[in-house]
C-alpha cells in the first residue's frame, strides 16, 4: 500500500491547542510514537452505557478514564460538535452552528460538481456541499487547523472513516483547494456513506486494490436493515426495528481489514484515526417502537441495538489492538459521542399532557398534492417559521423548493390561508414579504430548522426586528429558552450568545437568535425519559437532539491507554472542545489558533497530571419578557465554560431552576 496512501487521510478530528487551564504536565515519555483512535458514538446518551447493551464502553469506563461530567456544545448537532471535535474551537469560532445553517449565498452557485445554484439553507452531512462550502470561504469554512490536517502536516497517517458528513469535515483544505470539487487523488481519505458514488470522495488507486484484496466492496453499503422507515411522519406507525448493521460492518471491516493494517505496515509513522459510528443516533431518530406515543420512546428495544451496534465496532477496533500489541502499547484511545437524545414530542409540551396551543398546530397541513399529512393539533415540520410568518403578518417562502415557471422570485411561497395551509419541506423559512434574491437575504428573517432548537438570522440586522421576533417568542408555549447576537444588547428574555460560546472569529454569518424548545422528564429527574419539542419531519415518538437539556448535552465520554490513567473517574467538568487539545499533547502536534474559543488540555485523566481539577457550578439569568427569563446553567474550569442546560423559568421564582 506505500506510503502515499494514508499521507492524506483525515485526522482533523483532533488537534487545535486549546489550553486554558495552567498545564504543568510534562510531555509524555520518550517513546518512538504515539497513535491515536478517537472512537465517535453518534448520539450515544451516557445513561445508555451498561454492560449489557455496550460491554466494551462499560470496560473502558472502568479500566480507563471515565469522564462523568462530560459536555456536548450547544446547539447539540452532529456537525456542530464535529467541528468541535475536529478543532477544538467552541462554535462562534467554528460557524457550524447546526447540522443546517444559513451560508449567506446559494449552495453550488458557481457551478461546483455541474450542479445548479441551490438553497442557502443546507443540511450539512453532506460531502459536496461540505466542499463547496470550504471553498467559498477560503478553503475551510471552519477557519481553524483541524487535529487530522494538523496531523498529516507533521507527518502522521491518517484516516477519518464512518457517518457521512461529520466524517469529512475533519480534513476539507485540500478538497476547497481543488476549486470545491474532489480532485482524484485527494490528500485525505475519507471513507463515508457516499464512497464510491460521484458525490463521495474518490480513493487512490492503491486504496482500490486494498479493498479489493481484502474482499471489500469498494462502494459504501446502503443503510439497510429496514434503517429507513416508509414514512417518517405525524401519525404513521412506520420506522426501523434494526440497528444499521450492514452499512457499519463495512466500516469496521473497511478499518481493521484495510487501513489499520496499512498503518501497521508503515510502522515508520505514527496514525490517527477517527471512527465515527452512525449508531445509535440513525437507529434511535426512525426507530419504530413507539410510533405515535411519547412511551417507551428511544428507550426500546429498537434504539438498544444501535448502541449494541456501535459498541461491536469499537471492539473490533480493540480486537485488532490486541492482535497487535506493540501498536497497542503506544495507541491512546479516545471515546465519545457528539451529544444525547431525547424523545419526540409534536403536540405535548410537559409530563402531564399538556398540548400545544401555537397556531401553527391549529390546521391541517398539506402535502405536494394538496393532501392532509398531519393532523390539528400536532406541530408541522418548519412550525417555527409558520407562527413567526403569522405572527408577523406577512409570507412565508420555502428555501427548498423553487418556484414554477413563470413565477417570479427564486422561491416557492407557502401557502397559509384557512383553505391551504402548507409547510415548508424541510421545515427551513424565508419570512418576509417578498423574496427575490437567490441567497435569501431580502428575507425580513430566515429560520434553519434543526430540531430540538432552531436558528433564526436577520440578514439586515434590524435590531427592531429582532426585538419583534424575540418578543414574539417568548409567548410561544413551546419555546424554553431564546439567546440573541450581542450586537443587539440585552433584549429581555433572553441570553446573549456569547454566554455559550457563539460569538467568535468565524467568518460565517451569525444567527441573530438561537431558539430552544421545550424539554422535560417523563419520569421527573430521569434524563433518559426526556422528552423535546421538536421542529422535524420525524414522527412523534422517535428520537431527536439539538435541545437544551442535559438530556442532550450530558454525552459520553472515556480514555483508555499509555498516557491515561487507569480506573478513574475524572468528576470535572470536560467536553468535546477539549479532545482535540489533549490529543495533540499527547501526540507533540502543535495548532496554531485563529479564534481566541478553544478547549483545554483535560491534564486531570493524563497519568502525571494533577489528582483533581477546580470547578465551579454557575447560573445566568436574562431580564424578564411575558413574566419569563431565559436561566443558563454551567460549569467553570477556569474561564473554561461547560453548558448544563438552559430553559424557561417563571420570572417571579427567585432562583428558579431548570427541570
Amino acid at each position: 500500500m506505500g506510503k502515499c496512501l494514508f499521507v492524506g487521510i483525515f485526522l482533523g478530528i483532533l488537534l487545535s491547542i486549546f489550553m486554558v487551564a495552567d498545564l504543568s504536565i510534562a510531555a509524555p515519555p520518550d517513546a518512538p510514537h504515539r497513535n491515536a483512535i478517537i472512537f465517535v458514538a453518534d448520539g450515544l446518551r451516557n445513561g445508555s452505557v451498561n454492560p449489557t447493551d455496550a460491554p466494551t464502553l462499560s470496560m473502558i469506563r472502568k479500566q480507563g478514564v471515565y469522564f462523568s461530567n462530560s459536555h456536548s456544545l450547544f446547539p447539540t448537532f452532529t456537525t456542530a460538535n464535529a467541528s468541535a471535535i475536529a478543532t477544538g474551537h467552541y462554535l462562534g469560532d467554528t460557524g457550524d452552528f447546526s447540522n443546517v445553517i444559513w451560508t449567506g449565498y446559494p449552495t453550488f452557485d458557481t457551478g461546483n460538481f455541474g450542479l445548479p445554484a441551490g438553497t442557502p439553507t443546507p443540511f450539512l452531512e453532506n460531502d459536496p456541499i461540505l466542499s463547496d462550502l470550504a471553498a467559498h470561504y477560503g478553503g475551510n469554512y471552519l477557519g481553524e487547523t483541524t487535529l487530522l490536517t494538523a496531523a498529516l502536516n507533521s507527518g502522521f497517517n491518517a484516516a477519518s472513516i464512518g457517518k457521512l458528513g461529520p466524517t469529512a469535515i475533519q480534513e476539507l483544505e485540500s478538497v476547497a483547494a481543488s476549486g470545491g470539487r474532489f480532485p482524484a487523488n485527494n490528500r485525505a481519505i475519507i471513507i463515508d456513506d457516499s464512497t464510491g458514488t460521484s458525490a463521495g470522495v474518490p480513493l487512490p488507486t492503491e486504496m482500490l486494490a486494498a479493498l479489493n484484496d481484502a474482499g471489500l466492496s469498494a462502494d459504501a453499503p446502503a443503510r439497510t436493515n429496514g434503517y429507513g422507515a416508509t414514512s417518517l411522519w405525524n401519525n404513521g406507525a412506520s420506522g426501523t426495528h434494526h440497528a444499521n448493521v450492514v452499512q457499519q460492518q463495512w466500516f469496521a471491516d473497511v478499518a481493521t481489514h484495510v487501513v489499520l493494517p496499512a498503518f501497521a505496515k508503515d510502522s515508520a509513522k505514527p496514525f490517527v484515526l477517527l471512527f465515527w459510528s452512525r449508531d445509535p443516533d440513525g437507529t434511535q431518530h426512525n426507530q419504530g417502537d413507539s410510533g405515535g406515543t411519547l412511551f417507551p420512546g428511544i428507550n426500546g428495544d429498537s434504539s438498544r441495538s444501535g448502541v449494541h451496534n456501535a459498541d461491536n465496532n469499537l471492539r473490533q477496533l480493540l480486537d485488532w489492538l490486541d492482535a497487535n500489541p506493540a501498536i497497542k502499547a503506544q495507541t491512546d484511545i479516545f471515546v465519545t459521542s457528539d451529544h444525547g437524545f431525547a424523545t419526540i414530542s409534536r403536540r405535548e409540551i410537559s409530563r402531564t399532557g399538556r398540548l400545544t396551543a401555537a397556531e401553527s398546530a391549529q390546521h391541517y397541513y398539506l402535502d405536494a398534492n394538496n393532501n392532509a399529512e398531519s393532523a390539528i393539533g400536532t406541530l408541522p415540520n418548519g412550525f417555527l417559521a409558520i407562527d413567526l410568518a403569522l405572527g408577523i403578518n406577512t409570507n412565508l417562502f420555502d428555501p427548498d423548493r423553487r418556484t414554477p415557471d413563470g413565477v417570479p422570485g427564486p422561491y416557492r411561497q407557502v401557502r397559509l390561508k384557512p383553505e391551504f395551509f402548507e409547510h415548508p419541506m424541510s421545515g427551513n423559512g424565508l419570512v418576509g414579504d417578498v423574496i427575490y434574491k437567490a441567497d435569501g437575504s431580502d428575507a425580513r428573517a430566515i429560520v434553519a430548522a434543526n430540531g430540538g432548537s432552531d436558528l433564526i438570522y436577520v440578514p439586515d440586522k434590524n435590531p427592531a426586528t429582532v426585538k419583534q421576533i424575540v418578543t414574539l417568542l417568548a409567548t410561544f408555549d413551546y419555546v424554553g429558552g431564546i439567546f440573541t447576537d450581542d450586537q443587539y444588547g440585552q433584549i429581555p428574555g433572553a441570553l446573549p450568545l456569547s454566554s455559550i460560546g457563539l460569538v467568535g472569529s468565524s467568518a460565517l454569518p451569525r444567527p441573530a437568535i438561537v431558539v430552544a424548545f421545550k424539554i422535560f422528564d417523563l419520569k421527573p429527574g430521569d434524563i433518559q425519559t426526556a422528552v423535546q419539542i421538536s421542529d422535524t419531519s420525524l414522527q412523534e415518538g422517535q428520537g431527536m437532539h439539538g435541545g437544551f437539556g442535559r438530556d442532550s448535552t450530558f454525552n459520553n465520554m472515556a480514555a483508555i491507554g499509555p498516557d491515561f490513567k487507569s480506573g478513574f473517574n475524572d468528576e470535572a467538568p470536560v467536553g468535546n472542545t477539549d479532545i482535540v487539545p489533549t490529543l495533540a499533547h499527547i501526540l507533540g502536534i502543535n495548532i496554531t489558533a485563529h479564534g481566541a474559543l478553544q478547549g483545554r488540555v483535560i491534564a486531570e485523566a493524563l497519568k502525571n497530571g494533577p489528582d483533581r481539577i477546580d470547578a465551579a457550578t454557575k447560573r445566568a439569568e436574562s431580564s424578564p419578557a411575558n413574566q419569563l427569563k431565559t436561566l443558563l446553567e454551567y460549569q467553570l474550569v477556569g474561564d473554561q465554560r461547560y453548558f448544563d442546560r438552559a430553559c424557561f423559568i417563571d420570572a417571579s421564582i427567585v432562583d428558579g431552576m431548570c427541570q
